[in-house]
């Protein structure tokens, strides 16, 4: 029997493997397919590595974590899952020249060896946001943003939309990523005559803004980025009731209704299953059409896909990479959503 190829999975979101998010069980579940299908003429092995990275962690334990994978002979890393940390993780891709899929939101996170998986975008997400509220004839715009790579990343890219777009932006104020109190600086938001407020960031610190606006009585719209995914935490849905955020997840996208009837899902789960079932088939895909089983015979295999259906994003939605194409989705992938009552409702588009 010939050895099985080996899968990285770097958890940078705790100090222990393989973590709290499930994108293995996904990917095993995408490989079984993929063997039974005769997709893959031999298994894979996954291999875990974990090191709390930023904000909470530090960026050396990201490194530690990824050079343990490379130690441990993977042809293919997933992982990091958090734009602070996927910078980290691209310059340790290109020094070890191991093909990697980072699931986090920037697209700095980008190069030779480094392939994106966008759960969210510190650039396009801001974009969306901005143009929403253009189209609502939103008075002034108020932002909370964090005081990290992440948060000031959107806010320059909100901030340059505002303007192309006539958007008047009030006051912005800068938040640490682990805030747990934001009364005084919404208060300075809401003063400065703002009727929308925008938090952008990660969204550890957005209950603590969430909560400081309700205690401020605003009555004005409240958005906020993909962080807002967090509300599938119960904790966090109660915190950000009535707020619109942007999710990666569409109630017109038939890949995703068909992978959900199929499993038996219900829409509780969010984006999680889009998101493990569009890593699954391009880690398959890439191991799949790689020429030869090395590491550059799979970076190649990776630039080989093209057109497949996401479950992310709306429909028509796409996954695919190319020659210094490193982004995997192309098309309307970012779903405006709002909490309500606990449950995540899809707007319609504006």
């Amino acid at each position: 029997m010939a050895a099985p190829m080996r899968v990285g999975i770097l958890n940078d979101m705790s100090e222990t493997a393989p973590g709290p998010s499930d994108i293995g069980v996904w990917l095993r579940m995408v490989v079984d397919e993929a063997l039974e299908a005769g997709r893959l003429d031999r298994d894979v092995e996954f291999v875990h590595a974990a090191g709390l990275g930023l904000p909470e962690g530090t960026a050396a334990a990201v490194e530690h974590a990824f050079a343990e994978l490379v130690a441990a002979d993977a042809l293919l890393i997933v992982g990091p899952a958090i734009g602070d940390n996927a910078l980290v993780a691209t310059p340790c891709a290109e020094r070890f020249r191991v093909p990697t899929i980072n699931w986090a939101g920037t697209e700095r996170a980008r190069s030779e060896h480094m392939f994106h998986l966008q759960v969210g975008s510190h650039e396009d997400e801001s974009i969306v946001l901005a143009r929403h509220l253009s189209l609502l004839g939103s008075a002034g715009v108020g932002i909370v943003a964090d005081a990290s790579p992440i948060g000031r990343r959107y806010l320059s890219f909100f901030l340059d939309e505002a303007a192309a777009r006539g958007l008047r932006v009030t006051r912005s104020m800068a938040i640490e990523p682990l805030a747990d109190e934001a009364v005084d600086l919404v208060a300075q938001v809401v003063e400065a005559g703002s009727d929308s407020l925008v938090y952008l960031g990660l969204g550890l610190a957005a209950p603590a803004v969430a909560g400081a606006a309700r205690a401020q009585g605003f009555a004005g719209r409240c958005l906020m980025n993909t962080s807002g995914m967090r509300g599938y935490l119960p904790e966090f849905a109660r915190a950000l009731e009535g707020w619109t955020y942007l999710d990666m997840h569409a109630d017109d996208n038939e890949t995703l209704s068909s992978l959900r009837a199929r499993l038996g899902l219900d829409a509780s789960g969010g984006s999680r299953p889009a998101v493990g079932f569009d890593m699954g088939r391009l880690v398959v895909e890439g191991l799949a059409r790689a020429p030869e089983l090395t590491r550059s015979g799979v970076r190649e295999g990776l630039e080989q896909i093209k057109w497949l259906a996401a479950a992310e994003g709306h429909e028509g939605t796409l996954l695919g990479f190319g020659h210094q194409d490193r982004g995997a989705l192309h098309g309307r992938y970012l779903v405006l959503r709002s909490w309500q009552a606990g449950q995540s409702v899809q707007l319609a588009p504006s």
